[in-house]
């Protein structure tokens, strides 16, 4: 790798993510969860298994709003909000940083952008696989606490997860 002495690091910027934007996101999806699915030893776990159709029908819909992190022109993560119009608690899911830029902050820029977005006392619910070690302590320091645990579509045991916006 060279670097450039004076060189001005690039800004990550989140933006809102939109329904043109879906083949890069899934493609940043696809990398990111790649591990996930090693480390369960399926790649059937539904992030891998979402097409870009349904990830740009997810985001017309009214009940979802998605969210990308670029970092100039390149798409280096993405998140999503769903069942924002329904009566039960709002779902974050497919929270994806491109492995390459992990442990960077972009995850904590992407749930910040989608946590501002929802008013205090609004509870929001996730699942992350049971060994995914730095997903749980993620969404730890985000306030997210466990209410319980499963097997997914998958057969991949994952922690159910809780938060209440303040």
């Amino acid at each position: 790798m060279t670097s450039v002495p004076d060189a001005e690091p690039v800004p990550v910027v989140v933006d809102r993510l939109g329904p043109e934007h879906a083949g890069e996101a899934l493609t940043v999806q696809y990398a990111a969860f790649l591990s996930e699915g090693r480390l369960y030893g399926t790649f059937a776990i539904p992030p891998l298994v979402e097409t870009a159709a349904d990830l740009a029908a997810d985001l017309v819909n009214p009940g979802t709003r998605g969210w990308a992190a670029w970092i100039g022109t390149r798409l280096a993560g993405s998140v999503r909000l769903r069942a924002l119009d329904g009566p039960g608690p709002v779902v974050l899911s497919r929270a994806a940083v491109a492995p390459d830029l992990q442990g960077r902050g972009i995850g904590s820029l992407l749930l910040r952008a989608a946590h501002a977005d929802l008013a205090a006392g609004t509870e929001s619910v996730l699942v992350t696989g049971e060994r995914s070690a730095g997903n749980l302590a993620l969404y730890g320091r985000f306030g997210y606490v466990e209410v319980g645990r499963e097997l997914d579509t998958a057969g991949v045991a994952v922690v159910r997860m809780r938060r209440v916006a303040p």
